[in-house]
C-alpha cells in the first residue's frame, strides 16, 4: 500500500475538493467511481509517478472532499467541477483514468472540453442507459435510502465489496477500512446515499453522438469478472468510438485496480507510449 500525503484542495460550488498530486511530466488525472474514493488508486499511480504528473480526485461527497448535499452531485457537475479544477491549475493535454460512474464523469468532460485533454482511459465504466445497476437503483428510492442509514453496516458492505473482486480472498480487514472510512460517519453515509440519487443515465445518453464523433485516442478496459456491469457497455463504447482500443483483464472484477493493479497499469502505460510514438 501507498499512502498520499501530497494533499491540497480547491472550493468550489460551495464544495471542497481534495485532490493528492505526485510527480512531473505530461497531467494524469485519476476519477474514481461510487462506493469509492482516491484509494482505490494507491497500488496504481506509484507506476505512473516517474513519469507524469499525477492527480488524484477525491469527487465532492467522496473521501476527504466536502460532504454539502445542497448541490448536485450528478455526473454533469461532478464534470463541470473537475473541469474547473483543470483550469484552476492550469493544465494541459491531460491523460483522463476512470473508473466506474467517473467514466461516466470522463465521458462529459472530454465531450465538452476536448481541447484539455490528450486520451481518455475507461476501466470498468458506465455509459450509454445501461445502468445504474443494483444496488444502487435500490438507494434511489426514498424508504430504501432512510433504512440503509440506519441499518447498512460494516457486514453487508463486505460482501458488496467482495462481489466486485476477482480475487475475494483480498478483502480484508485492511481492504475494509479502506472502503468502509466514509460510511462510518452519517455525513459520509447521506452523501453516498445522495450520489446513488443524483444518478441519471440521461447523462450519458444527451452525449451519446457528441461520444461517437470523438477523436481523442480513447482506452477501453474491462475486468472480465465484473458482475455488476455488462460487458455490452465495454463493448458497445469501444464499437461506437472509432479511436478507441478495448483491452481485457481476465483475472478483474469490477475493483480490477485491487485485482491487477500491475497489469491494468501496464496497459495504459503501454497506450500512453504508443500515442508518443514510444510504443
Amino acid at each position: 500500500m501507498t499512502s498520499f500525503d501530497q494533499t491540497y484542495t480547491f472550493d468550489i460550488n460551495q464544495q471542497q475538493i481534495v485532490y493528492h498530486r505526485f510527480g512531473k511530466g505530461e497531467p494524469v488525472l485519476f476519477i474514481h467511481g461510487i462506493t469509492t474514493y482516491s484509494f482505490i488508486w494507491r497500488n496504481i499511480w506509484p507506476y505512473f509517478a516517474n513519469d507524469y504528473d499525477v492527480i488524484v480526485v477525491d469527487l465532492a461527497g467522496c473521501g476527504e472532499s466536502s460532504k454539502n448535499i445542497e448541490g448536485s452531485f450528478s455526473l454533469k457537475n461532478h464534470a463541470f467541477m473537475l473541469a474547473e479544477l483543470i483550469e484552476h491549475l492550469d493544465l494541459k493535454n491531460v491523460h483522463l483514468v476512470c473508473h466506474d460512474v467517473g467514466g461516466g464523469i470522463g465521458q462529459i468532460m472530454v465531450v465538452n472540453n476536448t481541447i484539455l485533454f490528450k486520451s481518455l482511459t475507461l476501466i470498468n465504466s458506465v455509459a450509454y442507459d445501461y445502468w445504474p445497476v443494483q444496488p444502487i437503483i435500490s438507494m434511489r428510492t426514498p424508504i430504501i435510502r432512510n433504512l440503509a442509514m440506519i441499518s447498512l453496516d460494516l457486514g453487508a458492505f463486505r460482501l458488496l465489496v467482495k462481489r466486485g473482486m476477482y480475487y475475494r480472498n483480498r478483502v480484508d480487514d485492511e481492504l475494509m477500512s479502506f472502503f468502509w472510512k466514509p460510511m462510518d460517519t452519517r455525513d459520509g453515509r447521506k452523501a453516498f446515499l445522495y450520489f446513488a440519487h443524483c444518478l441519471n443515465n440521461q447523462d450519458l445518453m444527451e452525449i451519446k453522438d457528441d461520444l461517437a464523433a470523438l477523436r481523442l485516442p480513447v482506452l477501453i478496459i474491462r475486468g472480465e469478472g465484473d458482475v455488476f456491469l455488462r460487458k455490452v457497455i465495454s463493448e458497445d463504447l469501444h464499437k461506437n468510438i472509432h479511436n478507441s482500443q478495448y483491452k481485457k483483464i481476465s483475472t478483474g472484477g469490477h475493483f480490477v485496480q485491487e485485482d491487477e493493479p500491475e497489469q491494468l497499469s501496464q496497459l495504459i502505460l503501454n497506450f500512453y507510449r504508443g500515442l508518443n510514438g514510444r510504443g
